[in-house]
């Protein structure tokens, strides 16, 4: 019998994502633009941004708020990236794997407990949800991040549901 690993999606949170707007993890303000063509990944909503919004480029440190949660201490792994958001607040994502964000490969990482690295997956997006549930299907792995493969930037995590 095969049994199937919920997922939960999680964009940054909306009260992450309020400090962020202020200053971010490397303790800057964001860099706020106008996205003209649109297209920008966004990590507040999980969508593109819309030709003509008013977008946010800012740094975001996103296994340091796990680890706050969770008491993990990953070391060196917490590493601090670039993300873009909504310049404002927005209504944010739900839990589910997110339709049409990810129109390229993309690399799933895993982590353990302690918050370090256990291995990783280059995806397409017709593969990346079934093999977020299958890097969760292993106990040890106790989070995923997906991300760029050009640039290695954050995109979203994925957690047991």
């Amino acid at each position: 019998m095969t049994t199937t690993t919920a997922l939960r999606v999680g964009p940054i949170d909306p009260a992450v994502l309020a400090q962020l707007r202020a200053r971010d993890d490397a303790g800057r303000p964001p860099v706020l633009s106008v996205d003209e063509d649109g297209g920008a990944p966004l990590r507040c909503c999980l969508t593109r941004a819309r030709p003509g919004e008013r977008i946010a480029l800012l740094s975001y440190a996103p296994l340091r708020r796990w680890a706050g949660e969770t008491g993990a201490e990953p070391g060196p792994y917490d590493e601090v990236g670039p993300v873009f958001v909504h310049a404002e607040a927005c209504p944010g994502a739900g839990p589910a794997w997110p339709a049409g964000f990810h129109g390229s490969e993309r690399v799933l990482r895993a982590y353990d407990r302690r918050g370090h690295i256990l291995g990783g997956t280059v995806v397409t997006p017709d593969t990346a949800e079934a093999a977020a549930r299958e890097l969760l299907a292993d106990p040890e792995v106790a989070l995923v991040h997906v991300r760029a493969v050009e640039f290695g930037c954050f995109l979203h995590e994925v957690r047991r549901g």
